[in-house]
């Protein structure tokens, strides 16, 4: 899957995507779940066109918390940034992210709006309302 838009929130599409490699300028703003790993890599792609909320796989958070290393970069970068545990959803694959992922960690942008540990994504992320970009 390159990507594919399960639902909207606050306006902006939710993105299922299972890698963050494949989104472009026309995704800037949307809510993206990416089955990517969260380490430094993936933000950088992140940063090249900010979303709403963007969504990775913990991967297992990893030595130095290498798999979500991108929730800190995003968030000096001001976006909001979550991911689910791997044991809850398989690592490249967001369809089963979306369906059964529990979201594991978040940087204190996704808290402010409302995400948090524990909770299944797309309930939490249904669930939010989202300002302007």
């Amino acid at each position: 899957m390159l990507k594919r838009i399960v639902a909207h929130v606050s306006g902006r599409p939710v993105i299922l995507t299972d890698t963050i490699t494949k989104l472009d300028a026309a995704d800037t703003g949307a809510v993206v779940v990416s089955a990517s790993h969260g380490g430094t890599s993936s933000a950088a792609f992140a940063l090249e066109h900010p979303f709403g909320l963007v969504v990775f796989n913990d991967a297992g958070v990893g030595k130095d918390r290498a798999g979500i290393a991108a929730l800190d970069i995003l968030e000096e970068a001001g976006v909001a940034a979550a991911t689910v545990g791997h044991d809850s959803a398989r690592i490249g694959d967001a369809a089963d992210m979306w369906e059964n992922g529990i979201v594991s960690h978040v940087n204190a942008r996704a808290a402010g709006l409302g995400l948090g540990p524990g909770r299944p994504l797309r309930d939490a992320v249904l669930g939010l309302r989202l300002g302007d970009t």
